[in-house]
Order: structure tokens, then C-alpha cells, then sequence
């Protein structure tokens, strides 16, 4: 007998949001970060998105911890993908989709290095609400927090252009 197991359900994670922040140009951190995470408002609660979260990883091959996926040798095959427009970035997923408004100074670095250091975490910032500005010191706490970041998937993804 042969069982399957049935992909995951994504609207266990709630409501994703992608956020983009840059470092300090000045000391010479130019890196543009892309930060996905979901705010814990599913229907079965944030526990249940965040089992989801990590779930949807695992199918996506994407590994949680300190190893970094290099999404750049062959992006059109990797399974997250990064398009630019202007100032608009859309983040794209098996069977998810979110998109942000970048700053200025993130949309120059990612056009000039033509990369993005992607995040995607299991834990849940329901503080992070879409639409609302993050207070630099929240950002720095949860995006710098070590168990958010042994938590994360991370990556390196190239940045496409629509034309």
C-alpha cells in the first residue's frame, strides 16, 4: 500500500507579509534583505501557521537554519522568486504570492549587486502588520532575534526585471 501525503494547506499560515530593509549604506552594509513572514492570524492559530510554515518549506526543499540556499546558479528552477518593478517587489512561491513596497536606497543595492538575501520565517510577527510602518527597532529585534534566525529559511535570489 502507497500513501501521499497531501501538500500544505497555506491558508493555515494567515495573512503573509514580505518586508525590505537595508542596512546602513554609510557603514558600508549595502545588503537589500526580503523578509516573509506570516503574522499568526490563521484559522487554527499561530502555532498551527507556524507548523505550516516550516511544512511549506520542507516542500519547497528550502532547509531552516544557518544554511543559506544559493537560488542564483539556476533561478528560473529555484522555487522562490523575486521580480522587481519600479519600486514594487513581488515575491513568488509555490502557491503563494506577496508583494511590498522596497525604499529607494534597497531597490539601487538589489539593481547593483542583482541579488536579495531572502528570509523566511516560521516564527510569526503578528506586531508586523501590512500597511503600517515597522519601527526600525522592532525590525532589528525580530529579524536580528537567534531564534527567529535558527528558525528561517534563508537564501540568496537573483532579482528579475519585468520589461
Amino acid at each position: 500500500m502507497t500513501s501521499t501525503q497531501a501538500a500544505t494547506d497555506r491558508t493555515l499560515l494567515g495573512t503573509l507579509s514580505v518586508l525590505a530593509w537595508i542596512g546602513d549604506p554609510s557603514e558600508g552594509h549595502d545588503v537589500p534583505y526580503l523578509l516573509a513572514y506570516a503574522l499568526g492570524d490563521g484559522p487554527q492559530g499561530r502555532e498551527a501557521g507556524e507548523e505550516a510554515a516550516r511544512a511549506l518549506l520542507g516542500e519547497m526543499g528550502l532547509r531552516i537554519g544557518d544554511v543559506v540556499e544559493d537560488g542564483t546558479h539556476n533561478p528560473a528552477a529555484f522555487p522562490v522568486q523575486v521580480v522587481l518593478a519600479d519600486n514594487q517587489v513581488a515575491l513568488t512561491m509555490p502557491g503563494l504570492n506577496a508583494t511590498c513596497t522596497a525604499p529607494d536606497e534597497w531597490v539601487a543595492a538589489a539593481n547593483e549587486s542583482g541579488q536579495v538575501y531572502f528570509l523566511f520565517a516560521t516564527r510569526a510577527w503578528p506586531e508586523a502588520v501590512p500597511g503600517r510602518p515597522v519601527d526600525p527597532e522592532a525590525l532589528k529585534a525580530f529579524a536580528g532575534d537567534e531564534a527567529v534566525l535558527t528558525s528561517s529559511a534563508h537564501c540568496i535570489l537573483s532579482v528579475r526585471r519585468l520589461q
